[in-house]
């Protein structure tokens, strides 16, 4: 901020002085210590801020262990402070204050300064005090505009008479004046720095800003350039900014960001026409680097109850020149864990289209081959699906799909323990019943609906505030298969019944930020909590097939317990799984340092075959809590939990924890937080 008074504001500058000061420094240079040890007091002016903003601009303060200087270059690292620590007054609206240092109670012009620091012992340190007396705080009285503005632009600067004369505000009110005039269509807006003009009889400040805002104009030609795979009439549709409309810096921002979350580009950049074009428009240009187009990602996870799982993702991002994206993936689960009996593989392939028929409209395209031995029940499927995916706003979307799937699966049923050789558990012997053998056929047309207030698209960050929410309808048909596996109570084998059942599940989580109570700093400290709910009606719960039963259990559920090992139980103690579940979960986050962060959580569920939600009441409900560590990446956080199970009726009866092979503790490690 300039001003007519500036010299008020410079620390005098005395060359003669400087000169003898020198002489001396040499003359004494044998007995004073090279570099010069000191101490800074800086005396508190009453206000935090400012306070604040004096220490981290003095280099008296800053530098005085990590730069050490001799007697000579203290005085001068004083007289800069002096010039330093004014600005910052000056910025803070006291343009009337004294500001005195002293090294030794000697002022920085004495001729025998240099003299009296020569002369310190080496193990006595300079005293360095700086004195300040603020003075009346100046405000502003007069705000002038010179030049022809809209009182909409007026109102954007959001700065009246009256205030506190901050240079920093008056500074950032010629910004929004800027923008604000941009906004209006005036793309060769100039807003020069405001003058200030100070009373000598008042502790104000007139200030006066001088504008020369042009012509609104309109966009111009829009250049494409760098494109290389990727086509220009895909580009040029799907970009939110046209010949023709208002010029609007927000509006060109947004079509940038639109088409960097596309995912094909590494980055996007925008170069306006230096001047207008014979219509009087502005042309824009968008300089676009396509990202490679093809990547391979590594994936890994580890839990004690699903064990390890090891993978690789190969990602074409753009296929045909569209942006079409196709993922192949391939894993191998279940690689030990307390809760599997075997090896599983996961082979995925999914092909995104993206503004299929209208704008911020996919669709996808997905595969899937999976094998996974649990305690539960073995499944071998194969899935193939298709679903469109609608973006109704920034925080509302829809999907519609239709999947097929065949799977095998081997489970015991309701009157295994009428089996013969189904032995009651034993401390030695457990797990002893016969598993029946069924194959399904399942068309399932699944509905979905997403609500997400966080602002974060990378599910890898962090959210700090918001609300995630889903609700997923699933109407399915199971065909029943002719002859399944026999069994020594059926030698004949089972035929697989056919059912029509529809699947609820909701899940919803929020996250308060208790920077908001004052408790920490911003992002620091997060409280986090979550609920999800399962509901399937129109068939039992052994006409459903195993793997479309609810379990409770493990990272998504109940933490602390083995996955699917919080749900009924058949005789022989391995999991059921039932028609409805329901579950809460809190967890408070604090991050420390600049990578480190912990969690401590408690997690309760029901997991049964009752409509009514706890209707056991609480003995019936699964606890677990736990605690764990963060570290955070570029990628996102590496994420290590431990759960204990809670206090629990079945763990006094001996399940899970008294069971052999079900251990009370559960590790879990993963990328990014649970929920």
């Amino acid at each position: 901020m300039n001003s007519q008074r500036r010299q008020r504001w410079r620390a005098p500058m005395r060359p003669g002085l400087w000169m003898l000061a020198l002489a001396l420094w040499i003359a004494a240079r044998a007995q004073a210590a090279d570099p010069q040890p000191y101490t800074v007091t800086i005396r508190g002016t009453g206000i935090a801020a400012l306070d604040s903003e004096l220490r981290a601009s003095s280099q008296l303060e800053s530098l005085r262990k990590g730069a050490p200087v001799g007697p000579f270059a203290l005085i001068g690292r004083a007289q800069d402070d002096g010039e330093r620590l004014g600005t910052v007054l000056d910025s803070f609206g006291y343009y009337r204050r004294a500001l005195t240092i002293t090294i030794e109670g000697k002022p920085l012009d004495d001729p025998g300064l240099a003299d009296v620091i020569a002369a310190l012992p080496k193990e006595h340190p300079a005293k360095v005090d700086i004195v300040i007396e603020l003075g009346a705080l100046f405000h502003l009285r007069h705000i002038t505009i010179d030049g022809e503005i809209s009182a909409a632009a007026r109102s954007a600067m959001q700065l009246e008479s009256g205030v506190p004369a901050v240079a920093a505000e008056v500074l950032a009110a010629r910004e929004r004046l800027l923008s604000a005039l941009q906004e209006e269509g005036h793309a060769l807006a100039e807003v020069d720095e405001p003058v200030a003009y100070e009373d000598q009889s008042e502790p104000v400040l007139d200030v006066t800003f001088k504008v020369e805002a042009g012509p609104a104009v309109r966009i111009g030609a829009i250049a494409l350039t760098g494109l290389k795979r990727m086509r220009d009439s895909f580009v040029r549709r799907r970009l939110l900014l046209h010949s023709g409309e208002p010029y609007s810096p927000s509006r060109i921002e947004h079509a940038r960001l639109d088409l960097l979350a596309l995912g094909a580009f590494a980055g996007v950049t925008v170069q306006l026409g230096k001047e207008l074009d014979a219509q009087g428009r502005l042309p824009v240009s968008f300089e676009l680097t396509e990202r490679r187009r093809h990547a391979v990602t590594l994936n890994g996870a580890y839990s004690s109850d699903l064990g390890g799982s090891a993978g690789a993702t190969w990602t074409d991002r753009n296929l045909f020149g569209h942006a079409e994206q196709l993922n192949l993936t391939a894993s191998a689960i279940n690689l030990g864990g307390n809760a599997t009996t075997g090896l599983g593989y996961d082979f995925a392939a999914q092909l995104i289209k993206p503004d299929f028929l209208e704008r911020d409209q996919s669709l996808q395209f997905s595969a899937a081959a999976l094998k996974q031995d649990l305690i539960a029940y073995q499944q071998t499927a194969t899935t193939a699906g298709a679903s469109l995916n609608k973006k109704l706003s920034p925080v509302w979307s829809m999907s519609f799909g239709l999947n097929l799937e065949e799977e095998h699966i081997e489970q015991e049923d309701a009157g295994s323990q009428e089996v013969a050789g189904c032995l009651p558990p034993t401390p030695f012997m457990t797990r002893n019943c016969n598993k029946y053998s069924r194959y399904y056929t399942l068309i399932s047309l699944p509905i979905n609906a997403k609500y997400d207030s966080t602002g974060i698209n990378n599910p890898l960050e962090d959210p700090l505030h918001g609300i995630r929410a889903t609700m997923t309808v699933t109407p399915t048909q199971s065909l029943g298969a002719g002859h399944v596996g026999a069994t020594p109570a059926n030698p004949e084998g089972t035929a697989t019944p056919s059912a029509t059942y529809l699947v609820l599940q909701s899940t919803f989580s929020t996250y308060f930020d208790l920077e908001r109570l004052g408790w920490s700093k911003p992002g620091r400290s997060v409280l986090a909590m979550r609920a999800l709910g399962g509901l399937a009606v129109g068939a039992s719960e052994f006409s459903l097939p195993p793997d479309q039963r609810f379990y409770g259990g493990g990272s998504l559920t109940v933490r602390g317990y083995p996955y699917q090992l919080a749900s009924p139980i058949f005789y022989d103690r391995n999991p059921v799984g039932g028609t409805a579940i329901e579950a809460v979960g809190a967890e408070l986050r604090q991050r420390f340092g600049q990578n480190w962060g912990s969690v401590f959580f408690v997690d309760a569920g029901e997991d049964t075959v009752s409509t009514r939600p706890f209707q056991g009441g609480f003995s019936e409900v699964s606890v677990g809590y736990g605690t764990g560590l963060r570290y955070y990446t570029p990628i996102g956080a590496i994420r290590l939990d431990v759960g204990l199970v809670g206090p629990h009726p079945k763990v006094a009866s001996g399940f899970p924890g008294g069971a052999p092979g079900y251990p009370f503790v559960e590790v879990y490690v993963g990328l990014g937080q649970v929920f």
